[in-house]
């Protein structure tokens, strides 16, 4: 009698590969690479590539830490409030004399402070995350508005100049650099620890991670007081790159990082997604926004862009599942 012999592993299928998010993303950023270096020869000349880095970098780092947060199902609106708080505080501590390493302390733990905050409210009281931080957000650029009113500051130390708007080698912005560095560190860390499965379960289902015996509510403090240092990396760059300081710095900037990290296949109620496809996105947010820039489409023309791919990032998961039920 014959016995039914079950493969290892499943037969391959090409639209297996065709439907991966991040082959789709990998597409996406290739026509946008095609189309924009057919629309302006300025767009593949090596040096801008290098400086369009600088339109992405410090929102990507943050995006990286988002990417934590909405997979833990999740949501900060405070990011960019943040921002405006440590940069502040980057420029107070510059302006009373601190040295420069007292000067970065300061504001990297404002902007942890800042994070703790949300965690804190958050967990301790059982709120949702978008309330709590719809509040933080007003309440942290509040903080930055009452503390500067229509000062601003321009002084930082020349370390803080030369991280924001200097290159490793001639060629490599340190933004950018952190950047790739992080991306590596946060792609290890997802896929490949306990830490990353617990994050993915707790994202899934909190109350069933809860009973497993994984610290939910830990967790979530530890992510959002993550998203905080984050912000303040970011304000540290910016404010360097800018070298300026005004209460209204990276205003909206909340709208496009959510938008890098839902574009990018993680799914906006948690348990799934993964670096490689937000890194991707990323990409693909910031040569388009390159791109639009060579041909002198206005900065309104860009932010309407931003709404309709988070629309369709949103979105994705329904498109993709539809097309496949109708292949099957």
């Amino acid at each position: 009698m014959m016995k039914n012999i079950i493969p290892e592993n499943p037969p391959f299928k090409l639209l297996n590969i065709l439907y991966k998010k991040e082959f789709i993303l990998l597409m996406v950023l290739l026509s946008i690479i095609f189309i924009n270096s057919n629309v302006t020869p300025y767009f593949l000349d090596l040096y801008n590539l290098i400086d369009s880095t600088f339109l992405f970098s410090e929102k990507a780092i943050i995006a990286l830490s988002m990417t934590f947060v909405i997979i833990a199902r999740q949501i900060d609106l405070s990011v960019a409030s943040i921002i405006a708080v440590s940069s502040c505080v980057l420029g107070y501590t510059t302006s009373v004399g601190m040295d420069t390493y007292l000067v970065i302390s300061f504001t990297l733990l404002s902007g942890t402070m800042c994070g703790a905050f949300n965690g804190f409210i958050i967990t301790r009281f059982a709120i949702p995350s978008i309330i709590v931080t719809i509040g933080t957000m007003s309440l942290f650029r509040g903080l930055a508005y009452s503390f500067l009113e229509d000062q601003y500051y321009n002084k930082f130390p020349k370390f803080v100049v030369s991280l924001g708007s200097d290159y490793l080698f001639g060629y490599i912005p340190y933004a950018f650099l952190t950047f790739i560095i992080l991306s590596i560190i946060f792609a290890f860390i997802l896929h490949k620890t306990i830490i990353g499965k617990r994050i993915y379960s707790i994202g899934n289902n909190p109350e069933s991670a809860q009973y497993t015996g994984i610290q939910v509510d830990k967790y979530t403090f530890v992510l959002f007081t993550l998203n905080g240092l984050f912000s303040a990396i970011a304000a540290i760059f910016l404010s360097g790159r800018l070298s300026s300081v005004r209460p209204n710095i990276a205003f909206g900037w909340e709208l496009e990082i959510i938008t890098m990290v839902v574009l990018g296949g993680v799914y906006i109620y948690g348990g799934s997604g993964s670096i490689l496809g937000v890194v991707i996105s990323i990409f693909i947010l910031g040569m388009l926004s390159f791109g639009l820039g060579l041909i002198n489409v206005p900065g309104v023309g860009i932010i309407i862009f931003t709404g309709l791919l988070l629309i369709l990032s949103i979105g994705f998961p329904s498109f993709i599942k539809y097309f496949r039920s109708k292949n099957e």
